[in-house]
C-alpha cells in the first residue's frame, strides 16, 4: 500500500497538493505547458537534466488549463492547435 499523499499534483489555481492518485499530465513550471507523461519533448529534456526542477503534475488537462498552462504542440498536436486558434 502507498502512502497518503504521496503524489504531488497543481490544483487549478496552480497551488501544489498531496494526492493518493499520480498525476495523469506532466508540465513545465517555467514554460506553462503540459502534456503526456511520455512526451518526446519532455523525455529528452528530462534525460539532459535541465528540466526536472520545473516539472509539476496535474491530475487532468482540465485541472492545467485553470492553473494557465497551455497544452504541449509535440505531444497534443490538436489541443494546442486549438488553444493557439482561440488566442
Amino acid at each position: 500500500m502507498s502512502e497518503p499523499g504521496r503524489y504531488r499534483l497543481l490544483d487549478g489555481e496552480g497551488r501544489p497538493y498531496r494526492s493518493d492518485t499520480p498525476g495523469t499530465l506532466g508540465g513545465h513550471r517555467a514554460g506553462r505547458r503540459y502534456g503526456r507523461l511520455d512526451c518526446p519533448a519532455a523525455l529528452r529534456a528530462l534525460a539532459r537534466g535541465g528540466y526536472l526542477s520545473q516539472r509539476v503534475f496535474f491530475a487532468d488537462a482540465d485541472t492545467a488549463v485553470r492553473a494557465g498552462y497551455r497544452p504541449c504542440a509535440v505531444c497534443l498536436p490538436a489541443d494546442y492547435a486549438l488553444w493557439k486558434a482561440a488566442r
